[in-house]
């Protein structure tokens, strides 16, 4: 009876280790990306359940596009599902949306422009046993606004993220 109850134990610890996703219920950092600009993000991401979660990043872009400088500040909420592949190495994806607002300086004067954006998202990360998580990962992104300057076109952000876990 005693090696029974033992096996349980074991069979028992085994599972809820196993299937556990270990995702930080929350974590802060920075995300750096491109695309068409370079830019930085603070990132904060909430755990909501044991394998999924919602990012909100806020961050400015600098750059030059169609020859012109411009920059910008931009809102992104996500939200993720998040698989392990093996570890403390998982794989998320997930939909989102985000406000942006960019000014463009142009010879004939400066345009600012104000736009909603549908976003997808895709990518990996590491969790390290100290409360550290890395990333990369692809964001799809297509504005909608009443400019056609540049927010009616798809983006493709690729960013690399540095998060603190607590």
């Amino acid at each position: 009876m005693k090696k029974l109850i033992a096996l349980v134990a074991v069979l028992l610890g085994f599972t809820l280790t196993s299937g556990a996703q270990e995702i930080a219920e929350n974590a802060i950092g920075l995300r750096l990306g491109d695309s068409n600009a370079f830019g930085a993000e603070i990132s904060y991401q909430r755990a909501l359940k044991e394998n999924n979660r919602l990012e909100a990043d806020f961050g400015w872009r600098y750059g030059t596009r169609r020859g012109f400088d411009f920059r910008g500040v931009k809102l992104t909420g996500i939200y993720q599902w998040v698989w392990n592949i093996d570890g403390g190495f998982n794989w998320y994806a997930g939909p989102g949306a985000g406000l942006s607002s960019w000014r463009f300086d142009l010879p004939t004067g400066d345009i600012t422009d104000t736009f909603l954006f549908a976003a997808g998202n895709v990518g990996i990360e590491y969790n390290f046993d100290f409360p550290l998580l890395v990333s990369i990962d692809f964001r799809p992104e297509i504005g909608f606004g009443s400019s056609t300057y540049d927010n009616n076109d798809l983006d493709f952000d690729i960013g690399i993220g540095v998060r603190y876990q607590f």
